[in-house]
């Protein structure tokens, strides 16, 4: 079974991106029309300026902007390192969803353990 980034790199739409360190990769309330896998690097995804996630090599992020109406950025993302990243356009994200499954498992997990760790924040920050 290949790895959502993997997948991403069979189904990708356009060339692997690079980002330098200190590189906004989106923002929030931007109109997103792909997503990506990191292949190499760390990115840290933040909410009001502050940031509720890092994530690294191996995992993807930006999948939400495919899958709701609005297509609209819910974080900004910024390369925590030097990024190189692989890309996935809506069109391709469907097709590897419909003819691969298990990636659409992977992105749920990913996308769980993301809601996961954001709840865990939120339930100590209550006990504050």
């Amino acid at each position: 079974m290949l790895s959502p980034v993997e997948t991403i790199k069979v189904f990708q739409s356009q060339p692997e991106q690079t980002f330098s360190k200190g590189d906004t990769i989106f923002k929030n309330g931007d109109k997103g029309t792909v997503m990506y896998g990191i292949i190499e690097g760390t990115i840290e995804m933040y909410v009001d300026g502050q940031v509720i996630e890092v994530i690294e090599q191996g995992d993807v992020f930006g999948q939400g902007a495919l899958v709701h109406e609005d297509h609209l950025r819910a974080s900004t993302v910024i390369a925590k390192t030097d990024c190189k990243v692989a890309v996935l356009n809506r069109e391709h994200f469907l097709f590897a969803v419909q003819q691969t499954p298990m990636f659409a498992l992977e992105v749920m997990r990913s996308y769980s353990d993301r809601h996961r760790r954001l709840k865990l924040i939120v339930d100590a920050l209550g006990n504050v």
